[in-house]
């Protein structure tokens, strides 16, 4: 038994079966069976902006057919479609905030399959995990719009799919409205997110 996060081997390649069988407090994250150690408990504006931004989007998926998730939450992102089971799923993540509209990827244990939105709120050593092995896995993955949101700079970089499997990036700074591609005539106010200056 996995009692303590020393036991593994930081080069070894883990399975959803292998991460569910560990016991220790560090919260782990698996991208194709890497172990990635995340973060210890984030700071308060860390915490401010993901309430904020869960509160927006649960408002606005009231009573709609899509459910917003926050961290932890397991995502588990199989390699195949039918390549689905424990020991067969080798990428799981806890996104900050995720939004799911197919409810049939929800199960007791999280979400098995791409949400729709993910966001991810950097701290401080976080910044390259998020914006570029996230952006690349979730990108591979298909979500169809990820958010990375950046407190000290009051901004949020917005990667939507292109037809083409890659992401089209724009930078929304400071203050002004900030478009949800996935929900046509949704938008979240900077100032909403960060607070007033």
């Amino acid at each position: 038994m996995i009692t303590h996060l020393s036991q593994l081997n930081p080069n070894g390649i883990y399975s959803y079966a292998d991460y569910l069988s560990w016991k220790f407090d560090e919260m782990v994250e698996l991208i194709k069976g890497k172990l990635i150690l995340r973060m210890s408990a984030p700071a308060e504006t860390h915490q401010e902006c993901s309430m904020n931004l869960s509160y927006l989007i649960k408002g606005y998926l009231w009573k709609k057919p899509c459910r917003v998730y926050a961290a932890p939450f397991d995502v588990r992102l199989p390699k195949a479609k039918n390549n689905t089971t424990d020991e067969q799923v080798y990428t799981v993540v806890q996104p900050d905030i995720c939004v799911v509209c197919d409810l049939n990827k929800i199960d007791k244990r999280g979400c098995l399959g791409s949400p729709d939105w993910v966001i991810e709120i950097v701290s401080p050593g976080s910044v390259k995990h998020d914006t570029i092995t996230k952006k690349q896995l979730y990108e591979s993955v298909g979500v169809q719009e990820y958010w990375v949101a950046m407190p000290g700079e009051r901004a949020i970089w917005v990667h939507i799919l292109q037809d083409d499997g890659t992401y089209n990036t724009n930078i929304y700074e400071d203050t002004g409205l900030v478009p949800v591609s996935i929900f046509e005539g949704f938008s979240i106010d900077l100032d909403d997110v960060f607070g007033k200056d």
